[in-house]
């Protein structure tokens, strides 16, 4: 989409297809498939960071006897006033992985560089203030239903063969512009520290075969979207990269899809803000 591109397939999200999905969707029902946020929820901590914390910063009673902002006993008497502040990983709960998120040899998508385009704070290019909201026609492919279990097994690798069989399974398309998302069942372990220990998910031949398709956003119900350990000796992540930094597909992890797939809707609206 051009050298200075830097939302890569979400450009084939247009006025027209937003319309199209849009006036066919039912507006009767709606299903929340982010995670609630909790102090001990799971979450990546494989490299050291930090997990959710949540704190109190202002409390009425605390107001009254501490008067943070000078207004007196009478004013912190009659305002209750209530505030906290969050302290995470950016890469906790229900969330999208950018494309400045994996690359290659210090490079991310369209060749943007750490020493060209990483400042101090953050990227300079790739990042989720400049993807738009995704309207798109979503699609749920239910790969733990279809092997007839509650969860894939551990480091189980969803490939093309399990995709394309889940498809003709549930009778369902794959259309370039959809949002795929994927279940494995691993939200059944939520929030047991399980959930996050070697984890089913796709691996690079189920990634490319679903991107080559015309997926605009991949996610799932796992905490890494890809199998964890990865197969490949070197590249721990080969999921990531791939989609992130060669095909311009964005990630959602740690889905909530256990609704969408009990009342098995396999094809809806999608919108993610």
């Amino acid at each position: 989409f051009g050298e200075d591109d830097e939302v890569g397939m979400l450009n084939l999200i247009d006025a027209g297809s937003r319309t199209a999905i849009l006036r066919r969707a039912d507006p009767t029902k709606v299903y929340d498939l982010s995670v609630d946020h909790f102090v001990g929820m799971p979450g990546w901590t494989g490299a050291g960071d930090q997990p959710y914390q949540i704190w109190m910063t202002h409390t009425p009673q605390g107001e009254i006897v501490g008067d943070s902002m000078k207004k007196g006993k009478d004013a912190n008497t009659l305002v209750a006033y209530s505030g906290d502040g969050i302290s995470m990983f950016t890469h906790c709960g229900t969330h999208i992985d950018t494309f400045n998120h994996f690359g290659y040899d210090g490079a991310i998508f369209n060749n943007f560089t750490a020493h060209d385009h990483l400042g101090s704070r953050a990227w300079r290019k790739c990042g989720a203030e400049k993807q738009p909201p995704i309207f798109a026609r979503g699609i749920l492919l239910d790969i733990a239903a279809m092997h007839g279990v509650a969860t894939l097994e551990p480091s189980h690798a969803i490939g093309e063969k399990d995709l394309v069989d889940c498809l003709k399974h549930q009778k369902t398309q794959l259309r370039s512009g959809d949002v795929v998302l994927i279940r494995t069942g691993q939200m059944t372990l939520w929030p047991d520290s399980k959930f996050v220990m070697n984890t089913p998910g796709l691996n690079r031949e189920g990634a490319e075969f679903l991107a080559k398709n015309g997926a605009v956003t991949i996610g799932a119900d796992n905490l890494t979207l890809e199998q964890t350990p990865a197969a490949d000796p070197i590249n721990f992540f080969p999921v990531h990269t791939y989609l992130l930094a060669e095909a311009g597909v964005p990630i959602i992890e740690i889905m909530q899809l256990d609704e969408l797939a009990a009342d098995k809707v396999w094809e809806f609206a999608f919108f993610g803000a």
